[in-house]
């Protein structure tokens, strides 16, 4: 039951952080309630949405001539300023540069505490857990937009291979496809935003008024269903050559069902991220489960700590809950990953803000009044969603006097503070990058 490090916490910045010491040789535990965020937000990876020129193909020369008021739709840049082409490599120019900048703006955000060469080792790791044929990727050398199931434009930076074909999207150039039945998606309202045309699907009377994400992923995996659907859509071609279709393209294989979509219908296929369950975000979650376990790290999935053993500064063990019975684990050191206020990571009551496992102090405004401004769209951020870890250098907690209150535990992931990665569209950056990091250092010390 003793292991060198545990990992609590399985979202991406557990999963970055299990990696990370695996590779090192590290006998590693990760223990989760659940999948964190990436069964519900993640499909792509947001490094820094808010860096100009978010574009989704490089341009022939450095441009200002945008439009932030373009409709929807509508590229901000104009369409003839673009060339297609890949980038290999973590990081475009244009993300290397905004990055750098925004390190140097921002001394105590988590990716400056980091280092741009670290974020890129971590970006690099993560992309290396993903070869072809399922492979993540940049368009263009910063972000890119992809439609979303609003049929609103979104800047991201690494997008799988299933949504590549999305970004360069011209107007009338698609078909939108939905399923009667899936309310999650409107393929009608999207078409309309992004000015293409829509189709709705139907399905087997079997599957009777209503089918959720999960159900018509799986049908996806099912090669009659493809070839069903397939020549339906084929049938309703007005001379479209990309078709979209919310991402549900199986969760195993959906390169596979892509490419035979592709050969069925003649025409580029791309997933269109939906509400919540997110597939994609499962894949990513299974890649990293079935990565790990090969490594020979252990998963306690679905079980949650009922109390840690604290000695002075350093935690001795932790109390593993799996009904009726709990278990004692033991480390060299600890990760704490758990998210913020969705995972379970962050708690709030009636006063204040506080984190249930070490009870490490949280940087939080003095009064609950001060959590939320007065508008919910209000143009600056709100405070509680700020509120998080204060760490050192290293990412380990720290009081309001700078000292380290744990000397065994790193800190890493969204529940740190001074970043709000909903503005900012950092989120899965922010993870994989102190993931990796938080990873780094623990190694560093020994026992």
């Amino acid at each position: 039951m003793h292991f060198d490090l545990i990992v609590i916490g399985m979202g991406l910045s557990g999963l970055m952080a299990a990696k990370t010491a695996s590779e090192a040789g590290q006998k590693i535990l990760i223990i989760g309630k659940g999948m964190g965020s990436l069964s519900l937000f993640s499909n792509t990876i947001d490094v820094l949405g808010t860096i100009s020129k978010a574009m989704n193909m490089e341009p022939h020369v450095q441009t200002t001539d945008t439009n932030p008021k373009s409709p929807w739709g509508k590229h901000p840049v104009p369409e003839d300023q673009f060339a297609h082409r890949q980038v290999s490599g973590p990081l475009g120019t244009g993300m290397h540069d905004g990055l750098s900048q925004w390190v140097k703006d921002r001394p105590k955000h988590p990716y400056s505490k980091v280092g741009l060469d670290r974020i890129k080792e971590a970006l690099s790791s993560y992309i290396s857990l993903f070869p072809p044929p399922y492979s993540f990727q940049t368009v263009g050398n910063g972000n890119c937009l992809i439609p979303t199931g609003l049929g609103t434009l979104r800047p991201t930076y690494l997008i799988p291979i299933t949504m590549v074909a999305g970004t360069s999207l011209k107007e009338r150039d698609g078909l939108i496809v939905g399923f009667k039945g899936f309310k999650d998606f409107y393929a009608d309202y999207v078409a309309d935003q992004l000015n293409c045309r829509g189709l709705t699907l139907s399905l087997s009377k079997t599957f009777n008024k209503e089918i959720t994400a999960t159900a018509l992923s799986r049908l996806m995996e099912n090669e009659p269903f493809r070839e069903t659907i397939g020549r339906e859509i084929k049938e309703k071609l007005h001379g479209e050559t990309r078709v979209g279709l919310p991402a549900l393209l199986g969760v195993r294989e959906s390169w596979k069902v892509k490419k035979d979509l592709e050969e069925i219908i003649g025409a580029e296929i791309f997933e269109i991220p939906i509400l919540p369950p997110s597939i994609p975000g499962m894949r990513i979650f299974n890649r990293f489960k079935e990565w790990l376990i090969q490594k020979g790290v252990t998963f306690l999935l679905g079980h949650f700590i009922s109390k840690t053993i604290l000695k002075g500064k350093r935690c001795e063990g932790v109390h593993v809950h799996n009904p009726p019975v709990s278990y004692l684990y033991s480390a060299d050191r600890y990760i704490l990953a758990t998210g913020r206020f969705v995972g379970g990571g962050l708690v709030a009551n009636e006063k204040k803000i506080f984190e249930p496992i070490f009870n490490l102090p949280i940087t939080q405004p003095e009064s609950r009044e001060d959590w939320f401004r007065k508008s919910f769209f209000d143009d600056l951020s709100h405070s509680v969603h700020q509120a998080g870890i204060l760490t050192d250098s290293s990412f380990r907690a720290i009081n309001e006097k700078g000292e380290v209150i744990l000397e065994n535990v790193w800190v890493a992931g969204s529940i740190l503070s001074n970043h709000h990665s909903v503005d900012e569209k950092s989120r899965e950056g922010i993870e994989i990058a102190t993931g990796y990091m938080a990873a780094k250092e623990a190694l560093k010390h020994g026992a």
